[in-house]
C-alpha cells in the first residue's frame, strides 16, 4: 500500500461528509418577490414595479465600493424613467445610524434595511458587497453582479432597453 492510497479513503469520506453537512441553498427563483419596509416608513414591492427595470442593490455603510457606486445608481435612476432602484442596507446597525449615513450620502431611491440572519427569501445571500440584481420589466432576474456598478456599466446593461 502506498502512502498516497492510505490518504485517499479518509479524504473521500471527509469530502462526502462536508458535502452533506453544508446546507444547500435553494435556487433563486427567476421571478423573485421582494416586499420590504423602507427607512422612510413606506413599502417597496418589487411586483408593483412591473414595466420598469429595477436595480436591487445590497450595500453597507462600511463598504467603500458601495459608497462609491451609490451616486452612480442615483444618477442612472434619475436619468431613466423606465428604471427604479431599491437599496438594501445589509447590516445590523440601528436604523438611526443608517439614516444618519444617508443624510451625508443621499440617494434618489428608497433604502430598506435587511437583516443578516434573515435576508429576503427570494434573493441569494450576498457573497460580497456590493451585490446588485437587475430585474427586467417582466420581473425576471436579468443580471447578478457581485462588485460595484457604475453609471456606464448600468447604461451598457440596461441602457436603451
Amino acid at each position: 500500500m502506498s502512502l498516497f492510497s492510505s490518504f485517499t479513503a479518509p479524504v473521500a469520506v471527509l469530502a462526502a461528509a462536508l458535502a452533506f453537512a453544508t446546507p444547500a441553498q435553494a435556487a433563486m427563483p427567476a421571478q423573485p418577490t421582494l416586499h420590504v419596509a423602507t427607512l422612510d416608513g413606506k413599502t417597496f414591492d418589487l411586483a408593483a414595479q412591473r414595466g420598469k427595470w429595477v436595480i436591487v442593490n445590497y450595500w453597507a455603510t462600511w463598504c467603500v465600493p458601495c459608497i462609491k457606486e451609490m451616486p452612480d445608481i442615483s444618477r442612472f435612476v434619475t436619468a431613466h424613467n423606465n428604471v427604479t432602484a431599491i437599496g438594501l442596507a445589509y447590516e445590523d446597525s440601528e436604523p438611526a445610524e443608517i439614516k444618519a449615513f444617508l443624510a451625508k450620502h443621499p440617494v434618489a431611491y428608497p433604502i430598506a434595511q435587511v437583516s443578516l440572519d434573515q435576508p429576503p427569501k427570494d434573493f441569494d445571500e450576498p457573497r460580497g458587497l456590493p451585490t446588485t440584481y437587475l430585474i427586467d420589466p417582466d420581473g425576471k432576474v436579468a443580471k447578478h453582479i457581485v462588485g460595484p456598478v457604475t453609471e456606464a456599466s448600468l447604461e451598457g446593461l440596461i441602457g436603451g432597453k
